[in-house]
């Protein structure tokens, strides 16, 4: 396998991008929690959180929530 060149690799955002909201969400997820437990342990509803993730994954360049969680804990950040 040959890796992208470096113009058509996602964009990553430094850590400091990240807001404590933004981690406190992605560590639950990483506990292997369902959306809707997520969500209540958040006391949000399960749609804010399916959109936050979105966004969150958006801002750091990754289409699933499982790439990110894995970026932050290789990051030791969850």
């Amino acid at each position: 396998m040959t890796a992208l060149p470096q113009e058509m690799r996602p964009q990553r955002v430094p850590p400091r991008e990240i807001s404590h909201d933004d981690l406190q969400l992605l560590r639950l997820l990483a506990t292997g929690l369902p959306m809707d437990a997520v969500a209540r342990r958040l006391q949000l509803s399960e749609r804010t959180v399916r959109r936050r993730t979105r966004l969150i994954c958006d801002r750091l360049g990754f289409s699933t929530a499982i790439e990110a969680i894995v970026w932050a804990a290789r990051r030791g950040l969850v």
